[in-house]
């Protein structure tokens, strides 16, 4: 019989001492970002529009070692186009598949998801993978997720064996991930190595909880809580809130494979992390939970501007091989 204490889950946080540049960034997030994030989702579906526009027009001159392209992988009336990093045909070694986040709305940033998918490939040695999936509110649930499992079908049918495939994402990209799991299951293909999510998002069915989006509303430097809920309307439509593909709070977590949830104290996701560890665990996955002091949301993608998440993003790397079979690091 297993006892309380062998389904704990240590949510001890990691204490960060802030330098004065990551402050700095804090505080502009707060004072900018946040703000102009709630004036776009309450804007509508125009100003959304815009956003995304703008986003894909941004330089993709990006110089890390790896190459990067943006094709369509998978047959042709099942494909889906996306950022291809390294070289895919190089099926012998390992592949990170990555669905970014950007609530549901937006595109992958280049500056930051692409860029933080070059440098874990570098750290791994391996081939990646960011899907271009469809985005609400012109293309709602569940055309997004359909557009993530379109992909890992492709790197399967592609050649690279399951256990030499990780999956990652962030944020809304990390709920994609909890409900692409799901799919991969109900169709009987074979399940990944491992699993990574950072922030994701776990509840879609009420806003006021966990406790932490109610505590968190003011340290959290980016996210606005409030509009989320039209950001949840737009994704989902007339879609169940409980349905485990959208919240997978709900999810069923047999033969799930090892997962590693990483968020902040300071967010208001902080407990979406919290609870879907303590479920997973319940359910007998080995599920590993980092929770960090003062940073904001998905802080390991922004190493750029954050030098705190270079560390949390070599533990990101370290996981990924722990699982990962047959990885050699490439001479990057």
């Amino acid at each position: 019989m297993t006892s309380a204490a062998d389904i704990t889950v240590d949510t001890s946080i990691r204490q960060v001492r802030l330098g004065w540049r990551s402050r700095l960034a804090l505080w502009f997030l707060r004072l900018f970002i946040k703000p102009s994030l709630a004036r776009m989702i309450r804007g509508g579906p125009e100003k959304i529009t815009r956003r995304q526009l703008a986003i894909s027009k941004r330089n993709r001159g990006l110089e890390e070692s790896l190459p990067i392209d943006y094709r369509m992988i998978g047959p042709r009336d099942a494909g889906v186009p996306g950022h291809v990093v390294g070289d895919l045909k190089q099926t012998d070694g390992p592949v990170l598949l990555w669905l970014h986040g950007g609530a549901y709305i937006l595109p992958a940033v280049p500056e930051v998801h692409v860029k933080a998918l070059q440098r874990l490939c570098r750290d791994l040695g391996a081939a990646g993978f960011m899907p271009d999936y469809r985005l609400a509110p012109a293309n709602p649930y569940p055309a997004g997720l359909d557009d993530c499992e379109r992909a890992y079908r492709a790197l399967l049918d592609a050649g690279f064996d399951a256990e030499k495939i990780a999956l990652g994402g962030d944020s809304a990209g990390g709920n994609l991930v909890l409900g692409l799991l799901q799919r991969i299951r109900r169709n009987d293909l074979p399940m990944p190595a491992c699993a990574v999510c950072l922030s994701p998002a776990t509840d879609s069915a009420r806003l006021h909880n966990p406790a932490y989006r109610i505590m968190n509303v003011r340290r959290e430097a980016m996210l606005p809580l409030e509009p989320l809920q039209s950001v949840v309307d737009m994704y989902l439509g007339s879609a169940s809130r409980v349905d485990p593909e959208v919240s997978p709070i709900y999810a069923d977590f047999k033969d799930f494979p090892p997962m590693l949830l990483m968020a902040s104290d300071a967010e208001i996701l902080c407990g979406d992390s919290v609870l879907l560890a303590r479920r997973a665990k319940e359910q007998g996955v080995d599920v590993e939970l980092m929770l960090w002091s003062h940073l904001p949301h998905v802080f390991p993608l922004l190493e750029s501007v954050f030098p705190e998440a270079a560390v949390a993003r070599q533990e990101m790397s370290d996981y990924f091989k722990k699982y990962l079979q047959a990885v050699s690091v490439a001479d990057c």
